[in-house]
């Protein structure tokens, strides 16, 4: 066993977590990454809990530290770059407003 890395919870956040890990409209990976804090703060290691959802030892290390830096925001992924959209919302706008001349 590696270092020992435990989160502590108080009650509001364990509730919040637990509410995320059943939640319809949450990602996957956010779910997944509240129950790994949870697991955490009922003293389960963090290499057990990585076997337990079949991720590496580093990736839960990583959820952990992102809980305790950046709280429940740090459950979810930042925003990936992208192209620029080619459309803008006034010009989608005027499709719905202009009348259609095709079938």
């Amino acid at each position: 066993m590696g270092a020992g890395l435990r989160t502590l919870l108080n009650s509001s956040e364990e509730q919040t977590l637990f509410e995320l890990r059943t939640a319809t409209t949450v990602p996957q990976r956010v779910k997944d990454r509240a129950a790994m804090i949870r697991l955490s703060h009922q003293g389960m290691y963090v290499e057990k809990i990585a076997a337990l959802f079949q991720y590496n030892v580093r990736t839960v290390r990583q959820t952990l530290h992102r809980w305790q830096q950046k709280g429940l925001g740090g459950l979810w992924d930042a925003p990936h770059p992208g192209a620029q959209r080619r459309w803008h919302p006034e010009d989608m706008e005027c499709l719905h407003q202009e009348e259609r001349t095709y079938k």
